[in-house]
């Protein structure tokens, strides 16, 4: 069977159509398909540009940060897009991270990696971003929530465990 160029678009749009609310639901699952844990991490009221909080998240065994940036970030939550948190664990061997002069810096190999990018590396031996932590944000108090983790913490298989 032969398949046009129209019906080939044609097909393709019906299976992203049907294929969209399936991944949507998806990605607020773990991999061992139950619900990310929504946990209260901070509050904005009580952040400062460039002053990170420490948090754990998804478990007890994930250290994470909390942070406010001076501008607009990727991901971004608040009234200014500048609140994002990532994984405390260098992608590269799992080294902690910690945050400095506008970057977090992993002291083991100089990794650094850029929280107003998604966590990019742009020098040393990590080749993976920061796993960005999905947040969400009262806007009446001001509480912030994460809800889920984009990419994977190191030394997991998957995030479920």
């Amino acid at each position: 069977m032969k398949l046009s160029r129209r019906g080939f678009v044609q097909v393709s749009a019906a299976t992203g159509a049907v294929a969209r609310p399936i991944l949507a639901h998806a990605s607020s699952m773990m991999p061992d398909g139950k619900p990310w844990p929504s946990i209260k991490v901070g509050n904005a009221n009580q952040l400062s540009a460039g002053k990170p909080i420490s948090f754990n998240y998804p478990d007890a065994g994930s250290p994470a940060w909390l942070l406010k940036l001076k501008a607009p970030a990727y991901e971004g939550i608040g009234p200014d897009r500048s609140i994002v948190a990532f994984s405390g664990i260098c992608t590269h061997m799992g080294c902690p991270v910690a945050f400095k002069g506008g970057r977090f810096i992993c002291p083991c190999h100089y990794s650094m990696f850029d929280p107003a990018k998604n966590g990019v590396p742009y020098q040393g031996l990590a080749s993976d971003y920061l796993p960005q932590i999905k947040l969400r944000i009262d806007a009446t108090s001001g509480d912030i929530h994460a809800d889920g983790v984009s990419g994977l913490i190191w030394g997991r298989q998957n995030d479920a465990a």
